[in-house]
């Protein structure tokens, strides 16, 4: 049977499942409420309830709520929670469980009868605005935006309301984690034994691998507007001029809640050009703005355009580049449905596109299942293959994972065949994506550790991005949780969204020869100084060519011979040791733009980041260090 049609199958037999289940579990939800309420009353007492209390947090956290940087520091998360309470006059982690599971009650009476969508809809959005979580304007195109593939899916699917609480107020009111465990199947052959890599002869063979990720380039871009705005991003067309007291948006970019003009784009592929050869280019993805609430297809396919060809333009048609989709890439932003889903509600429109941009780069086997789900494989050079997830099908905010998220597409079981296949010819295989997997669903995020674990051996390379700071990911053998086998590094942005400076990565492989490991050797982290950029000549004016210069050396910076899993697990070691060191991490973590130093809950949350590969272990690193309360919400920079 092919991927596909087994996929199809799979797919199904759970959606028929899932359906004979939700039939069975409303019928007697309904019976017992119907008795109480109608589908009208649900939605009149829905509307006095959103006015008065935080529920609309559910669209926004999908949206606009989310667009803090992935791990802000103590001082930030206290600036967040005051910024809140003055301007909003509510912290919505202080609704109670009960007040929570009434307003997901009357919702799911309300939204028996399709008529009362548009009820849902203004009360959605009339509580966006009375609560001052965004501007009116802003409100009203984002809840535009969501309502009908959320109503859709927030209808169909198995959210209890303990279930939706326990996302909203956290795990006092019910389960975080709402999607039911599942397991990939492994093959029986056993484990081959493990050779720990080591470093390679001098003079041996390099490969450099030109990383891009976190683009988001804003058409808005405004030089001279408001670098301080009202909406959630800023340096645009609509921000408003800056007052003597803000900021305007510089020509090259903003250390503020801004994205990227085109050119700063184009000059980092024309420096990128002139600091090569590559022998190749991994690109895992975000190319839009944060402007989520205005977001059309039609402009989401003419970034993606613009932005393949200037890759493709400056690299030149000798370099191979292999991209991964990001979270950004869709509209709405995170929605991503299962092949299952068809019609004007497919993402076909996004994964066909992407095959037609990026087929100079992939054979017809990887654009194959790229159109299917987002993902594909192929061989780089013989001895090596990467694999491009869709790591969207593991993302918390893809609410389509509400109807079935028992491994999406099949892909991590398409994964598997994968690995097992260049295991049996001795390949090694690098695996891109965008979220790194220790930010993933529960489930998704276990299982794919298990992988790692089984096919250590296999994988000798993990990249991703999306948190848009420069860090990694641990991973250690499932017995003891002591031995590290893997590591996911998680490269920094290009954009400079939030208060960073433009960045990029190059990596060097261990090369192309016999017996060669092909784990990372170094990297070295590239960045746009916005400060001399913008005021870069005599009169302060803006730079013309601005130089992008080297910010560190990974193995000069930290003192390592090699980046291998255990000279990665070292180091963090020494980050608990020696606060100068991890100080010194923080700094360039961010780019070499940070203000303040990262101590206290601040430290421990970043620590417990690094060892945590897995979401279960980020979550039980927190709860053992007693700041559970304060970990970070992983969400969609």
């Amino acid at each position: 049977m092919h991927l596909a049609d087994c996929c199809v199958l799979h797919q199904s037999n759970r959606k028929r499942y899932n359906h004979n289940r939700s039939v069975l579990a409303r019928a007697q939800f309904t019976a017992q409420t119907r008795r109480q309420w109608t589908p009208a009353d649900g939605a009149m007492r829905l509307s006095a309830l959103l006015q008065s209390s935080a529920w609309v947090t559910v669209a926004l956290l999908l949206s606009l709520a989310a667009c803090h940087p992935v791990q802000p520091s103590e001082q930030e998360i206290k600036l967040i929670l005051e910024q809140r309470k003055s301007s909003v006059g509510f912290n919505w982690r202080n609704i109670t469980c009960p007040l929570c599971e009434t307003i997901f009650s009357i919702i799911d009476i309300a939204l028996l009868d399709s008529a009362n969508d548009e009820r849902v809809a203004h009360a959605l959005g009339e509580a966006c605005t009375r609560l001052h979580l965004a501007d009116e304007k802003v409100c009203r195109q984002i809840i535009e935006l969501f309502r009908d593939d959320f109503i859709l899916v927030l209808r169909n699917s198995l959210l209890w309301p303990s279930e939706a609480c326990g996302i909203l107020v956290g795990s006092s009111c019910g389960k975080f984690d709402l999607y039911a465990p599942w397991n990939i199947t492994l093959p029986k052959l056993p484990k081959p034994p493990v050779i720990p890599p080591s470093a390679p002869a001098s003079g041996s063979p390099q490969s450099r691998v030109l990383f891009l990720t976190d683009i988001h380039w804003d058409q808005e871009y405004a030089e001279g507007s408001a670098a301080d705005c009202k909406d959630p991003l800023c340096c645009r067309n609509d921000s408003g001029t800056p007052s003597w007291r803000r900021r305007g948006a510089g020509y090259w970019g903003t250390y503020s809640n801004c994205d990227l003009p085109l050119r700063t784009v184009e000059h980092l592929l024309q420096q990128a050009a002139q600091s090569g050869p590559w022998d190749w280019v991994y690109w895992t993805g975000d190319i839009p703005a944060h402007n989520v609430w205005s977001q059309t297809r039609t402009e989401q396919l003419s970034e993606l355009t613009v932005i393949s060809r200037l890759i493709h333009k400056h690299l030149g048609p000798n370099v191979t580049v292999y991209p991964a989709i990001g979270n950004h890439e869709s509209t709405p932003v995170n929605s991503f449905p299962q092949p299952f889903i068809h019609g004007n509600r497919s993402i076909a429109w996004l994964y066909n596109s992407m095959a037609e941009e990026w087929a100079p780069w992939l054979p017809e086997q990887a654009l194959k299942t790229l159109r299917y789900g987002g993902f594909y494989s192929l061989q780089i050079q013989p001895g090596l293959r990467v694999v491009s997830l869709n790591m969207n099908y593991c993302a918390k905010e893809n609410f389509w994972l509400m109807l079935n998220s028992t491994d999406p597409a099949n892909q991590l079981q398409w994964l598997v065949e994968i690995l097992q296949a260049s295991e049996d010819q001795g390949e090694k295989v690098h695996i891109i994506g965008h979220i790194p997997p220790g930010l993933c669903l529960g489930s998704w995020s276990w299982n794919y550790y298990h992988i790692v674990n089984r096919y250590e051996s296999t994988i000798t390379g993990q990249f991703f991005g999306h948190t848009h700071t420069d860090e990694f990911q641990m991973f250690y053998d499932e017995e003891t949780l002591t031995r590290p086998l893997s590591v996911a590094f998680v490269a920094p942005s290009v954009t400079t969204y939030i208060n960073l400076n433009p960045g990029y990565r190059v990596y060097i492989v261990d090369g192309n020869y016999r017996n060669s490991s092909r784990f990372v050797l170094d990297h070295e982290t590239y960045i746009l100084n916005l400060t001399e950029a913008n005021h870069g000549s005599p009169r302060h004016s803006p730079d013309p060519n601005p130089k992008w210069t080297l910010l560190y050396r990974a193995t000069e910076a930290y003192g390592l011979p090699t980046l291998f899993p255990s000279d990665l697990d070292l180091l963090l070691q020494t980050f608990y040791k020696d606060d100068e060191v991890f100080q010194k991490f923080w700094v360039l973590r961010a780019k070499g733009h940070v203000s303040e130093q990262c101590k206290e809950t601040c430290k421990t949350n970043t620590l417990c980041f690094l060892r945590s590969g897995r979401y279960d272990l980020l979550q039980r690193c927190s709860h053992l260090q007693h700041y559970t309360n304060n970990l970070p919400r992983f969400t969609m920079c």
